[in-house]
């Protein structure tokens, strides 16, 4: 199988040598071994490339930037695929300057999966953690990196000072619109999430194209798992309604799945892959629209 590398963007769009950089950075900023005070004493153990990737990011996830993908890729227009076929393609991204890991792309996924599976949770969850960074198949629709990873966060009210880098947002158009500079903002409070628009990412894409076959729960996992501000941080409480503040847990109890199973121990995809084919057949038909 051809392979495909991530420089189809200009540099300048392009900040992170890999898409695992911010990957790293967001597990080295909620290290569990870090004391509280910690947490946030990020800026100067940031590599360069990092900062610059938020910089951009806050910069343009505008409102309607987000609106415009939110459009594009909502139809489901790209193609139909299988899970696996999916799952092989974004292993052909190749990230040559990657310095942390010579694991595949479907070995890191196994990885997360394989922790979840360990400790017993339900087959939709070992699912959801195998399949929960597809959405990544933007990198392969010429998507700038900031419209591919980050943590995600509302558009189209103020900004939560929470959010990683909140100085960055100056050069944001949408500070120039006093309308959505509110705490509240284009909504109501206690809205719900399902009602606000989050910046553009894999994750939104994922949720999109998956909704209609997981449960609930595992729908949350997937496209809130990189809101840290709301999850980890506690920003935006006012936008919540109580489902979603139920829904969260799930967030919550997947998130270090996520973000700390990364080792260099290396899965059998030869002694796994038949659970695994068993497991997306379960949920998902031969193809489905991306």
């Amino acid at each position: 199988m051809q392979t495909a590398h991530l420089e189809t963007q200009p540099l300048e769009t392009q900040p992170l040598e890999s898409l695992d950089q911010w990957d790293d950075a967001v597990r080295d900023r909620y290290d569990p071994n870090k004391k509280k005070e910690e947490f946030r004493q990020y800026d100067d153990k940031t590599p360069p490339v990092v900062r610059e990737f938020y910089r951009q990011n806050h910069q343009f996830q505008t409102l309607d930037s987000v609106l415009a993908r939110e459009k594009e890729y909502g139809s489901l227009q790209r193609g139909e695929m299988g899970i696996w076929e999916a799952m092989e393609k974004l292993n052909t991204l190749v990230d040559d300057s990657d310095p942390d890991t010579n694991l595949s792309q479907i070995e890191h996924n196994l990885q997360t999966a394989e922790a979840i599976r360990r400790d017993g949770h339900p087959r939709w969850m070992i699912l959801a953690g195998f399949i929960h960074d597809l959405g990544k198949m933007l990198c392969f629709y010429n998507e700038p990196q900031w419209a591919v990873v980050g943590d995600t966060f509302p558009v189209g009210c103020a900004w939560s000072d929470r959010i990683v880098y909140p100085e960055f947002f100056a050069a944001n158009p949408d500070r120039l619109r006093p309308e959505l500079q509110t705490e509240n903002g284009i909504y109501e409070a206690g809205c719900g999430l399902r009602n606000v628009h989050l910046s553009w990412g894999h994750d939104e894409y994922l949720y999109r194209v998956t909704k209609e076959y997981l449960p609930e729960e595992a729908q949350y996992m997937i496209r809130y798992h990189s809101c840290y501000p709301i999850h980890r941080e506690g920003a935006y409480q006012h936008l919540l309604d109580d489902h979603d503040r139920e829904m969260l847990e799930w967030v919550r109890k997947f998130n270090p799945y996520d973000l700390y199973s990364k080792s260099d121990s290396r899965p059998s995809m030869d002694e796994l892959r038949s659970y695994y084919e068993e497991l997306v057949s379960e949920f998902f038909p031969a193809k489905i629209r991306w």
